[in-house]
């Protein structure tokens, strides 16, 4: 490892890369502590990782291709998870489960009238 202070770093940098490409470690002191150390990067991978590395250690079970449950499927379609219920006060909104946005209120921001403190 080769130890160099900022001010012989900055004079000699393109030779420490070099040096640094090559696998040597350069150690950069500010005032005699280390700062920062240099070291080459491992090269990104130029060829295609191969397909089926993990054939027959993963297994798929047939549950995997039936149809979502309505409750689950209305989600991705945009349905609110939550539907409205009359023991739930009937609204939504009115029950405290969603706030005029749509969004599920925060505990701190639903004992606050939905403000925080920084909004303040």
């Amino acid at each position: 490892m080769i130890v160099v202070n900022i001010f012989e770093a900055k004079a000699k940098l393109s030779e420490y890369l070099d040096m640094a490409a090559q696998g040597e470690r350069v150690l950069i002191c500010k005032r005699n502590r280390p700062i920062v150390e240099l070291h080459a990067v491992q090269s990104a991978r130029t060829t295609p990782r191969p397909i089926g590395l993990a054939r027959g250690r993963v297994s798929v079970l047939p549950a995997f291709f039936e149809p979502l449950p309505p409750h689950v499927l209305g989600g991705f379609e945009g349905a609110s998870a939550l539907p409205a219920s009359p023991a739930l006060g009937g609204d939504r909104y009115a029950s405290g489960l969603l706030n005029k946005a749509g969004h599920a209120p925060s505990s701190a921001g639903a004992r606050r009238g939905g403000r925080s403190k920084r909004g303040q």
